[in-house]
C-alpha cells in the first residue's frame, strides 16, 4: 500500500470513526456536525440536503443502533477530496443486522474534513 493510499484511508477513518461513535451513541446532532452544510445525504429513505436532514434521519433511528464499517476502496480525488467505499453492518437490538454498501465523499475545510456526499445502497 503506497503512502497516498494510507493517507487517504487515515483521512476517511478520522471522519468515519467520529461518525460511528456518534451513531453508536444515538447523537444525531453530533452525526450531522460531521457533514458539510450542503451535504447530499442518502440513507435508506428519501435523500436530503444539509445537516438538518442528516440529524432528522439519525434521530429517527432506534436506540441501540450501532455501525461497524470496513473500508473496501479509497481514492484521493484531489488534495481536498477523498472518496471511500465501505461495507457497513448496522446492528439493532431487536432485528437482524443490516449490511449495506456506503460511498462517502469527504472534503477538507479550514477546520477539518467533513462528509459532503453520503450514499447507502442495499443490494439484496
Amino acid at each position: 500500500m503506497d503512502s497516498s493510499t494510507t493517507d487517504t484511508e487515515a483521512i476517511l477513518r478520522g471522519v468515519l470513526d467520529r461518525w460511528k461513535a456518534a451513531v453508536d451513541g444515538h447523537e444525531p446532532e453530533r452525526v450531522a456536525s460531521l457533514f458539510t452544510e450542503d451535504a447530499i445525504f442518502q440513507g435508506l429513505h428519501p435523500y436530503s440536503v444539509g445537516r438538518r436532514g442528516v440529524a432528522d434521519y439519525y434521530a429517527s433511528q432506534p436506540l441501540g443502533l450501532t455501525a461497524d464499517y470496513r473500508m473496501v476502496e479509497t481514492r484521493r480525488l484531489a488534495d481536498d477530496l477523498a472518496l471511500g467505499y465501505l461495507s457497513v453492518d448496522f446492528s439493532f437490538t431487536d432485528r437482524p443486522t443490516l449490511t449495506v454498501n456506503l460511498a462517502v465523499l469527504v472534503k477538507r475545510a479550514e477546520d477539518g474534513w467533513y462528509i459532503t456526499h453520503y450514499q447507502v445502497s442495499h443490494l439484496g
